[in-house]
């Protein structure tokens, strides 16, 4: 089963990623995380991708869809994705959906992490401090959730509108939301 995690920065998407992908045997894949191993391996994708992450914008559709099919094709991924992160635009959703229809795959499901914007606030300035992040600054967290609202909160109504959305309330414990997401992919029945 494919599955996307979606939901405003902070809401929470890596740790459930994580947590829902090892409970289907899946691969976990992070566009954070890709963009991170390729700025410390200095690879041409990780350079090109830091400067705008730095500024709190979104990389290049391009660079992205690079780094995240090639992810996708590991041998670890032959049993399903949990993919976090990606895709963040609805240019990027179609460009997915042509590149697994390609392989005979799709996305199954879309999984919406819902939370309070004061409570993700919260969440990434002290995600700042104990981590020292760049990219979790006030200023650079408005900057995400602008972002966020304008291109990526649209990506809600295209997978509602393909029926394979499903809202998790992103504001209660990690093993609450676990849980919730978990519940919703037993209810899900794979397209095919």
């Amino acid at each position: 089963m494919n599955i996307i995690l979606l939901g405003p920065p902070g809401a929470g998407k890596g740790t459930q990623a994580k947590r829902v992908a090892g409970e289907m045997s899946a691969a976990h894949v992070a566009s954070g995380d890709l963009f991170r191993k390729h700025l410390s391996e200095g690879t041409e994708l990780g350079l090109l991708a830091k400067g705008y992450m730095n500024k709190g914008e979104l990389v290049p559709d391009d660079v992205t869809i690079r780094m995240v099919l090639e992810r996708c094709a590991e041998p670890d991924a032959s049993k399903g994705v949990v993919l976090d992160g990606f895709p963040r635009t609805v240019v990027q959703a179609n460009a997915l959906d042509a590149a697994l229809g390609a392989e005979g795959a799709h996305i199954d499901l879309a999984l919406l992490i819902e939370c309070d914007y004061d409570e993700i606030r919260r969440r990434l300035l002290g995600r700042a401090e104990d981590e020292g992040r760049a990219d979790d600054s006030p200023d650079v967290i408005e900057a995400r959730l602008e972002t966020y609202e304008t291109q990526t909160a649209p990506l809600v109504d295209f997978y509602e509108g393909q029926g394979k959305l499903r809202r998790v309330n992103g504001d209660q414990s990690i093993e609450g939301v676990t849980d919730d997401l978990l519940a919703a992919v037993g209810d899900a029945q794979p397209l095919g």
